[in-house]
This record gives structure tokens, sequence and C-alpha cells, in this order.
């Protein structure tokens, strides 16, 4: 069995059924689809993302990505996006490993390894949070390696962390050096948007605080609107307009809530502001597109659907 067979069987062996799959492995995920998807919203978050076999499409704003088995995807902030699986079927479904991204293993790997360059300076914006790098024999050996540890946990109480330590170094000895340098650093620039990411996410259902956010991130509100804007291809106010409608079609399609609590629940005081921003995103207003949902069985992977 050559390398990929190998680690398109490591895959399938441990992700029997369509879904997400933690592991047994910290900050491995793996991840079966049997046939294509429609697109979902959904939040990605710091990861690298290899496939085995089938195709997914990720879209960010204006760019798509797609990625397969010839090439991973990297993705350095918790994003939302739109992804579909456009590539699979029961005989051939789509498979992948994603491995999400740790800044302290990553600064300590780039110390050691030699390749801690100064990050870039204050006035140079980060590129964007989604980027794709071609896949490596190297790469998917360490991938497989640490795939086969699944099946021996004793084994991979001591070994899984060197894995990924192998992995993560195989990346950056590629395209992603500069990102995941980034990442790294606690004063980069990608580190300060993680900051008014998380400041985002944390105070997503409070009135909209841009001086807050910047000085949570240590910008200045025009500096935040510009490295923000150039990571997530979208301003921050956008990112927490879109992350709060996400949670609220959480809340309504997986909770069972009505749409007003759902819409007061994430901060919109207007109910009819509520519904037109949820129908101009998710094309339908929330009763309607909960009705859709419910009616259609296979739409409710949607919700269970992987960021990878």
């Amino acid at each position: 069995m050559d390398r990929e067979d190998e680690f398109t069987a490591l895959i399938a062996r441990f992700a029997t059924e369509d879904g997400i799959h933690p592991s047994s492995i910290p900050r491995v995920t793996l991840i079966r689809a049997s046939q294509p998807s429609e697109p979902v919203h959904t939040l990605y978050e710091s990861a690298l993302c290899f496939v085995a076999q089938g195709r997914k499409q990720v879209i960010m704003g204006q760019g798509v990505y797609t990625y397969d088995r010839n090439n991973y995807l990297a993705a350095s902030v918790d994003l939302p996006v739109i992804g579909q699986v456009i590539e699979a079927s029961p005989e051939r479904p789509y498979l992948c490993l994603c491995l999400s991204l740790d800044p302290t293993t990553l600064g300590a790997l780039i110390l050691e390894a030699g390749l801690s360059d100064p990050p870039a300076a204050p006035g140079v914006a980060p590129g964007p949070a989604i980027s794709l790098s071609q896949m490596t024999p190297e790469i998917t050996d360490a991938a497989t390696r640490l795939l086969r540890l699944l099946a021996t946990p004793r084994d991979a109480a001591i070994l899984a962390p060197l894995a990924e330590r192998e992995l993560l170094y195989r990346a950056l000895g590629g395209e992603q050096l500069a990102r995941l340098r980034q990442i790294a650093f606690p004063d980069s620039q990608l580190r300060r948007v993680m900051r008014a990411i998380h400041r985002i996410r944390q105070d997503h259902a409070e009135p909209f605080a841009v001086a807050k956010i910047a000085s949570a991130a240590g910008m200045s509100p025009s500096a935040l609107h510009q490295h923000f804007k150039a990571v997530t291809g979208m301003s921050p106010l956008q990112y927490g307009k879109r992350l709060s409608l996400q949670e609220a079609r959480r809340l309504i399609l997986n909770q069972g809530m009505d749409a007003a609590s759902a819409g007061h629940s994430v901060g919109y005081g207007s109910p009819s502001q509520f519904s037109r921003e949820y129908a101009r995103l998710f094309g339908a207003p929330p009763m309607r597109d909960a009705a859709s949902f419910r009616a259609a069985p296979t739409r409710r992977e949607e919700l269970g659907l992987p960021a990878a």
C-alpha cells in the first residue's frame, strides 16, 4: 500500500460514518461525507486541513478556495465561511484530517527550528486568513504516522505530540512558513486580529463597540479595520453580524428557538431587522428557513458538518 492509499484507509477506518469525528489525539479531527453537500454557513477555526479523498470548496468574502488530495488548506483565524463538499460518493467518500493549530506548540517548534525571523512591521497587513498549499510526500507521510497512532492509544500518549510536531514542521518548510510564524508570534498583526476576533466572539450579543475591540487588539480603530479586513475579507462589524446570525440560526434549527428569541439572544433589538438580515445571509426568513430544514432530512447534516 502506498502512502496516499494508507492515508486514505486510515481516515476511513476511524471515521466510519458521515460527520465530524473528534479523535483520541488532541486537536486531531476526522471528517467523512458520502455525498456532496449543500453550501453550508459554518465557522472555520485556526487549523490545517488535509484531504485524502474527495474535494471541498470554501468561500471567504470574494475568494473561492477548492482543495483536495493535491493541496491542503490553512486557516489562520476563526472565520465564518461558506463550505461545500463538491466531490463525494458512497464508494469514494470525502475524507479529511483536520489539525487545529496551537500557538504555543507552533512557537516552541519555530524557535527550536531556528525559523523565528521577526514578524512583519506594524504597518504591514497580514494576508488572507485562508490559503492553499501543495501537498508533498513528506506531509502525507507525517499525517499518516499521526493517524497510525489512533490504533495504539498507549503509544499515542507519548508519540502523538512528536508526530504533530513533525507534521507542523513539514508545513513550516513550505509556503505556510510566514503565516504560521504570524500565528506563533504574540505581537504579530495576525495575533492582534485574533485577539479582536476573540473579543467579538465573547461580546457578540452586546452592542458593537469598535473602540473596545480595537483596545483589546492593541490597535487603533483605523489599523484594526485595515488589518481585520486584510485577514477576514470583512470589517469587524460585518464579522460580528455574520457571527451573530450564524449563532441565531443554530439556535433556531438545532434548539427549536423561535425567531424573536433567537434574534434577541444575539443582540438584535428589532425582530424585523433581524429577519431582514437573516434572509439576506441565508436566503430565506428564519421560519421559512427552519421549515425547509425540517422538510429535508439531509440538510440536518449542515449543523454537524465540520469546518474542514
